[in-house]
């Protein structure tokens, strides 16, 4: 009897025992992916990276798994940098734009102006076409790396994108099942078993992914998902018990989470696909009421009516209202948790409070100026949670707006997406005639840039090429910028912002860009560059630290010594000036010290202090005469 249960024993186990040894010599050999979320970055040392192949956990049909930012950060969090994780879809990542155009480089550029002297780290994890399921995944992922908060955008994927309830690859309305079914995704024998699988049924049917076509037409299978019916409910429930999972696991680690409500376009698009609701009323019948009452200016019933349209839209590729009043529900819910009202600001930013084309390219993705705004409501909230500290000198939203690095590349391509978008299901626009005029650089490099011919970063450096020729210093500027947003390890496009900066006599920002470069790596160069400035603007106390490391470490030959003794000299002058202004002998040492060292806007600012005291100083009237020979 005791053989006979050792050997039932043997029986039951040896099935999992031939898997494991398969599973083992799978790995062993290098066949298939680790789907982690993050994977070392094979361009520096310590750095982690999104793995390109993470997303294939989600998608039953690898063909359609979608890629995101190659963001790095270092493993180990260096002490006193401020560390973001970005969590959710398309609209996250920032499409049609993608790179600078998305809501977190927004976010990032006035950050790292507002507080010069502290790193910021943005890391975006977003990826196209997927929904909570991943976003719950990638934020518990997250939880190790020390993040000082994670900013959420998610819901209007929960139908069509991978694992939603509708989409191609939909298991379903279990959430066990679909648990299951991603973790034996990560398995290399469930990745060899489901790529025979493909094969095979591509041979047996003829039928292969036809990726010409856009992926929401490859995603969305179930298209009519009728308002309250039981997909509709599933969908739902999905996201509340995914968003609810993820709030819980931020909370108890003491993470602060923000969660974004959801936009989408209200006045400027016809419901997809109409059906009636349960009193007879169509979406189209909503749409026609809430334009009706628009053109009479009835905003308040005219939103009702345009909401209520988009609500019993069958084709659920914008979320229901009720996503919403869950983030707002989870956001009480949970200590820590901050419900940012996107809506409320997009609407504040809408003929009549009613999403359209204002702030919207099509169905649910923001144009330049909705990106503006996410990154202001995010930016907003997180002040008033207290998770960024208080800032000396913020960059106003209307400054932000009015510098943001954003090229002609960028705005063309998102134009040109848009219209290839639009010409495929659901929308099926015509694409609009073709001009018949020479193309602009910008416009061809936008092109190559959309069908993917050259990367983003090979388009600036064309860019730059183009600027250099036309000698547009500011449009140079605006790509050495983008550049460093991009690749913001990288100190050389800090220096190259820095330079172009001075070259425009914009100071402040050319102080900015190379003490950010000078930090990340010393140089005389740069140091050099740094204490020029700074003197020139006359502020030999911020100067004075890189006149000693240029002094320490001097190989051009001449000695600075000098130079250093006098910005020594200069900032005790301006000690003693700051308790008594009007002191006449020392605005003029002050100049006589800036004039030997031609520093000629510096000198005459205290050369004018004197003489506004005392008209007839002759030592300042002697100075002036001076500066004006030296201005001829």
């Amino acid at each position: 009897m005791k053989r006979q249960s050792v050997f039932k024993v043997i029986a039951v186990l040896m099935p999992f025992l031939v898997l494991f040894v398969l599973e083992g010599a799978l790995r062993l050999f290098g066949y298939g992916h680790d789907l982690g979320v993050f994977t070392d970055d094979p361009a520096r040392k310590g750095y982690l990276v999104l793995n390109p192949h993470a997303s294939k956990r989600y998608f039953a049909n690898q063909k359609n798994a979608t890629y995101g930012n190659a963001e790095a950060f270092p493993m180990k969090k260096v002490p006193g940098t401020f560390r973001i994780f970005v969590l959710g879809e398309s609209t996250t990542i920032g499409y049609p734009y993608m790179n600078n155009g998305s809501f977190h480089r927004w976010l990032q550029y006035r950050l790292m102006h507002t507080y010069p002297d502290r790193d910021f780290e943005i890391i975006n994890l977003s990826l196209t076409a997927v929904n909570s399921y991943t976003v719950l995944d990638f934020g518990k992922a997250v939880l190790d790396y020390e993040p000082d908060a994670v900013l959420v955008y998610t819901g209007h994927n929960e139908y069509y994108g991978a694992m939603g309830v509708a989409a191609t690859e939909g298991i379903g309305h279990s959430r066990c099942l679909a648990r299951l079914l991603m973790t034996l995704r990560g398995l290399r024998l469930t990745q060899l078993i489901a790529s025979v699988t493909d094969k095979v049924t591509g041979l047996i049917s003829g039928k292969q992914v036809d990726l010409r076509e856009n992926l929401m037409k490859r995603m969305a299978a179930n298209e009519q998902i009728a308002f309250g019916s039981e997909e509709y409910g599933a969908g739902v429930e999905q996201f509340r018990a995914n968003m609810d999972e993820l709030a819980a696991a931020m909370s108890k680690k003491g993470i602060p989470l923000l969660i974004g409500s959801l936009v989408s376009n209200e006045k400027d698009l016809k419901p997809f696909i109409s059906i009636k609701d349960k009193q007879g009323q169509s979406a189209d019948a909503h749409y026609r009421s809430g334009a009706a009452l628009y053109q009479k200016a009835d905003y308040r019933h005219a939103k009702k009516e345009f909401v209520q349209a988009k609500e019993l839209d069958a084709l659920r590729f914008r979320a229901p209202e009720a996503l919403n009043q869950i983030i707002k529900t989870i956001s009480v819910a949970h200590k820590g948790i901050t419900f940012v009202d996107i809506r409320a600001l997009f609407e504040a930013h809408s003929a009549g409070g009613i999403l359209g084309k204002e702030t919207l390219l099509e169905h649910v993705h923001p144009n330049l100026q909705g990106y503006a705004l996410l990154s202001e409501a995010f930016y907003q909230s997180m002040k008033k949670a207290g998770t960024l500290p208080a800032p000396t000198a913020e960059m106003s939203f209307e400054t932000l707006k009015r510098q943001m690095p954003i090229t002609m590349v960028d705005s063309l391509k998102g134009e040109f997406e848009m219209m290839i978008l639009k010409e495929g299901w659901p929308f099926n626009a015509p694409m609009p005639a073709e001009e018949k005029r020479e193309k602009t650089e910008e416009e061809q490099l936008a092109g190559a840039l959309v069908v993917k011919q050259i990367s983003w970063r090979e388009a600036m450096a064309r860019l730059q090429k183009y600027y250099i020729t036309k000698r547009d210093t500011t449009e140079m500027l605006r790509v050495a910028e983008a550049l460093a947003l991009d690749d913001p390890l990288n100190p050389v496009h800090y220096e190259l912002s820095g330079k172009l900066s001075a070259a425009l006599n914009l100071n402040d920002h050319a102080v900015h860009y190379l003490k950010k470069a000078f930090r990340m790596e010393n140089s005389f160069e740069r140091a050099r560059m740094l204490f020029v400035i700074l003197l020139k603007m006359d502020e030999p106390a911020e100067a004075l630290p890189y006149v000693a490391y240029a002094a320490a470490n001097n190989s051009s030959g001449f000695s600075l010594n000098e130079l250093h003794g006098f910005v020594q000299q200069l900032v005790e002058v301006k000690k003693r000036l700051a308790g008594d202004s009007n002191n006449v002998g020392l605005n003029n040492q002050l100049a006589a010290g800036y004039l030997k060292f031609a520093n000629i806007a510096a000198a005459e600012k205290y050369i004018r202090k004197t003489l506004q005291a005392d008209p007839r100083n002759v030592a300042a009237l002697e100075m002036m005469q001076q500066v004006r020979s030296i201005k001829r």
